[in-house]
């Protein structure tokens, strides 16, 4: 059972043949599972653009009723990267979360951010991201939760790990966190690292003149959908709303 946003809806990595279009790091995870334990069913209830509220009043109890052996959770980003949220806030609200997602014995993983340093306009974050994954871990261990180290994972500095929105992650990087994801769970796996080859060096103009466009493409619509209380998941529904 996986349970989110956009990150675990698989946006960045489309693929035309699975639900809603794109596959994502579960999507990967659940196909390797499923090729080495009988009986495997998988559901998917992330939806884009969910803050942490909306998770829990539409995605918890629904994920319960299923009564999974195993739920993924990562929450709280699209809270986190507004402007005046509180980390600390947000990390009481995740815990009361994940109490509830253990209440029936089910082994919880969840995830923490990834280092958003060297990405422009969110590097200014990363403080506040750190503060959220230290309180995070803490929640794992008071509730023998598996964390998803998402910080420590260093190769998601590589520019090909994000998709052109610099928001969302690459089918390479996708690809990258599934295989993290198997090995925090001591999965036995056959995906390939990623082996990059060095990128060329960029120009200072022309990477300025990229730092442009992305903000006219992605930032600015992002921006006035904040401005306009409207989501990009708005009258979305589940990729995979039952097994």
């Amino acid at each position: 059972m996986a349970i989110g946003d956009s990150f675990t809806e698989g946006i960045g990595d489309p693929e035309p043949l699975s639900p809603g279009g794109h596959r994502g790091w579960a999507d990967r995870v659940a196909e390797v599972l499923a090729a080495g334990t009988e009986g495997f069913s998988y559901a998917n209830l992330a939806i884009r653009g969910r803050l942490l509220q909306q998770i829990s009043d539409e995605q918890v109890d629904a994920a319960i009723a299923l009564k999974p052996d195993l739920i993924s959770i990562s929450a709280g980003g699209n809270d986190i990267i507004r402007p005046g949220t509180d980390a600390d806030e947000i990390s009481v609200r995740f815990e009361e979360v994940i109490e509830r997602l253990g209440v029936d014995g089910a082994t919880v993983i969840m995830f923490n951010g990834p280092d958003i340093g060297m990405t422009p306009v969110l590097n200014r974050l990363r403080g506040k991201v750190a503060i959220y994954n230290e309180n995070l871990r803490a929640i794992a261990q008071r509730h023998d939760a598996i964390v998803a180290d998402m910080w420590a994972l260093r190769e998601l500095s590589d520019a090909r790990m994000w998709a052109p929105d610099r928001l969302h992650f690459s089918p390479i990087g996708h690809n990258t966190i599934a295989a993290m994801v198997l090995d925090s769970l001591a999965v036995e796996h056959s995906l390939e690292p990623f082996s990059p080859e060095p990128l060329p060096a960029i120009r200072w103009r022309d990477a300025r003149v990229g730092d442009i466009g992305w903000a006219r493409e992605y930032l600015v619509p992002w921006v006035l959908r904040r401005v306009r209380h409207q989501s990009s998941g708005d009258d979305m529904v589940p990729k995979r709303p039952s097994y």
